[in-house]
């Protein structure tokens, strides 16, 4: 299938100079995507730090661009590819380079498993030099359409019962999703998971507790849209409360998880620090509620990531919890102002959270939705109501 993303990547060569970075989990489908803009040009090069022979050449002065035609007078810039080059220590100082000398002569992307800025060894800064896209999961909006707009948001669209629980049950990564096979699953989630835990995270930060990591990340599944207890991880861990932040920072860099925080202005009584924990493969959350409300938000962090990358805005996601645990999931801003809440229940039986009633005139926030599809424009509305998750997903990205 084709993904959104690829989209966005030709759009981005055929406009900018800036390098394109591709960040994301392992697995996600950043290759594909980043090659998949080889048949845009004549001239191509793709080079792997993992593999030796294309590390040789990248730190080679003669034989990095070997084969590129940088002098020609050619309808499109050749372009070459870097494939996990954080790993190398003079990455950015290698890049910075690059991108000076040839800046006009050369479209360069460069994609990694981590977080682009966990390499922090020396060398001068990218500022300005490049534009980061975050690839995630598959979702609703994607298996629904590819094509995209001017705006953050598109008309509903109906996605089948099965389609929707496939997504659900083997989670986003493309390979296990498009193969929806129960034992290729389990063994491909198993060896994914202890190639990020083993290989990437072992070796790039040299923690030696990686069983006191491997347990951490464990407990994580079970404690997915909770709020992060660093003084009670760090009793069942039996490491101090600094190294579990520590630790929970590495697990987001590798893009295990992931926090939210919470939204305070003009909420009396907010709480001010906790945030809540959820992970980026909601596939391996056992509990059915806590697996959809983990559902819900990666799909709006794809979304604020997806309308922030692309220029539509800034927009960041939060959630809404005062002292007197009055509570909403999730509250998307943009530009720094209130846009929408989501409550998420798993029985449609429930009525409309009172919270979100009372923390639409706290915030001021123009939409107010309950998630149990109809058919309906979701963002039609600007007082609370109940919308089913696949009508509300298939709106976003």
């Amino acid at each position: 299938m084709k993904r959104i993303y690829q989209y966005v990547i030709e759009e981005h060569l055929k406009a900018y100079d800036q390098m394109l970075f591709i960040a994301g989990p392992r697995q996600v489908g950043k290759t594909t995507i980043a090659t998949s803009a080889k048949t845009l040009f004549q001239h191509t090069k793709f080079l792997n730090w993992d593999k030796l022979k294309d590390r040789e050449q990248i730190v080679s002065d003669t034989s990095l661009l070997q084969g590129l035609p940088l002098d020609a007078i050619l309808k499109t810039k050749p372009l070459i590819i870097f494939d996990e080059i954080h790993k190398y220590s003079k990455w950015k100082t290698f890049l910075k380079g690059l991108i000076d000398e040839y800046k006009t002569k050369l479209n360069i992307i460069v994609t990694g498993s981590c977080k682009l800025d966990v390499y922090r060894k020396g060398g001068d800064s990218l500022m300005g030099r490049y534009l980061l896209y975050n690839i995630h999961p598959i979702s609703v909006a994607e298996l629904l359409r590819t094509s995209i707009t001017n705006e953050p948001l598109s008309m509903p669209k109906e996605i089948s019962d099965d389609l929707y629980e496939a997504l659900l049950e083997f989670g986003g990564f493309p390979e296990p999703f498009i193969k929806q096979n129960k034992r290729f699953y389990t063994r491909w989630k198993n060896l994914r998971y202890q190639q990020m835990l083993k290989e990437d995270i072992r070796d790039s930060s040299q923690i030696h507790e990686i069983s006191q990591l491997e347990l951490l990340s464990h407990i994580l599944e079970y404690q997915s849209a909770q709020l992060l207890n660093y003084s009670s991880l760090s009793k069942k861990i039996r490491v101090s409360d600094q190294t579990i932040r520590r630790w929970i920072e590495l697990l987001k860099a590798y893009y295990y998880c992931f926090t939210i925080t919470p939204w305070y202005t003009n909420i009396s009584r907010s709480l001010l620090k906790e945030p809540k924990i959820y992970l980026w493969d909601w596939s391996i959350v056992e509990d059915k509620g806590k697996k959809i409300e983990n559902f819900i938000a990666c799909h709006l962090l794809k979304a604020v990531n997806f309308w922030s990358d692309t220029g539509l805005g800034k927009y960041n996601l939060h959630y809404l919890r005062d002292k007197d645990k009055k509570e909403v999931d999730f509250l998307v801003t943009e530009n720094n102002k209130p846009w929408f809440l989501v409550e998420v229940k798993s029985s449609a039986k429930e009525s409309i959270s009172k919270s979100l009633h009372y923390f639409q005139k706290q915030t001021g926030a123009k939409h107010a939705f309950h998630l149990p599809y109809v058919e309906k424009d979701c963002f039609a509305y600007t007082e609370p109501i109940i919308v089913p998750a696949k009508t509300f997903l298939s709106q976003l990205i």
